[in-house]
């Protein structure tokens, strides 16, 4: 068995100062995936026994950034895309195992107004086809905050959230792309009419304790890792960021 976690710290400097080390010693992940780190090279001693720490550090300071702890030593570790333009904000690590590869990705936020929608959409297609990259060579496993909530039943407010970021018509058909490419939305996949549990709060308007939330941090798998899953989870009780962690369990 094989346990994976992936959560979005919303800055880890801030998050150690609310938990962070006591939640990752209780989890005891095989694989701890994180998405943004908000850090730069140098700005955090992190002493993990037994985990090999990979990172990647957004361009810009105090920004997006992505890291990956492993208990098992990959056979190659990759950084981004490979494509100049989606590079410069530390938003992808690939790390490859000799059963499948795992891809801890953070993508980028459509905006207000959906301002970085044209972008976005770009950042969906070139993600994909990346995976599907992969995928010839050997199974895939993505997971991190891919900041779209697919379905209706995915957010507490959809009606009023439509054209938001996030929850736009094109976003949501970004995702159904994803899946009908083959891969599975793993929560989904053990309770697909499971409604109010969410993966993200806003700060404001106290959404967490009224858990008016979205379901925007996923773990998904190529289909065939299929018959491999064994649970799916979303830890909504962990608190230290205004996302919570997921997990996944695969045999």
């Amino acid at each position: 068995m094989k346990k994976m976690i992936s959560w979005n710290v919303n800055g880890l400097r801030a998050c150690m100062g609310k938990g962070f080390m006591d939640y990752f010693n209780e989890a005891q992940a095989d694989i701890f995936c994180l998405q943004e780190t908000k850090l730069q090279e140098g700005q955090i001693d992190l002493e993990l026994e037994g985990y090999h720490q990979y990172w990647n550090y957004a361009v810009k300071k105090g920004y997006s950034g992505t890291a990956l702890f492993t208990k098992e030593e990959p056979v190659s570790v990759a950084y981004g895309l490979g494509i100049e333009e989606h590079d410069q904000e530390g938003r992808v690590i690939t790390a490859e195992f000799p059963e499948y590869y795992v891809v801890t990705c953070y993508t980028p936020n459509s905006q207000d107004g959906l301002a970085r929608l044209p972008y976005r959409r770009k950042w969906n297609d070139d993600f994909l086809a990346y995976c599907k990259k992969l995928e010839e060579k050997k199974p895939v496993i993505f997971c991190g905050d891919l900041n779209v909530a697919h379905k209706e039943i995915d957010l507490k407010n959809p009606k009023t959230n439509r054209k938001n970021a996030g929850f736009s018509d094109e976003e949501r058909e970004d995702f159904t792309k994803v899946t009908e490419a083959g891969f599975i939305d793993t929560f989904r996949y053990f309770y697909p009419d499971q409604e109010g549990i969410y993966s993200w709060w806003s700060y404001r308007f106290s959404a967490r304790a009224k858990n008016a939330g979205w379901r925007i941090d996923y773990f998904c798998v190529s289909k065939s890792l299929k018959d491999r899953l064994v649970d799916a989870s979303i830890h909504t009780e962990v608190m230290g960021s205004d996302h919570c962690p997921v997990e996944l369990v695969i045999s």
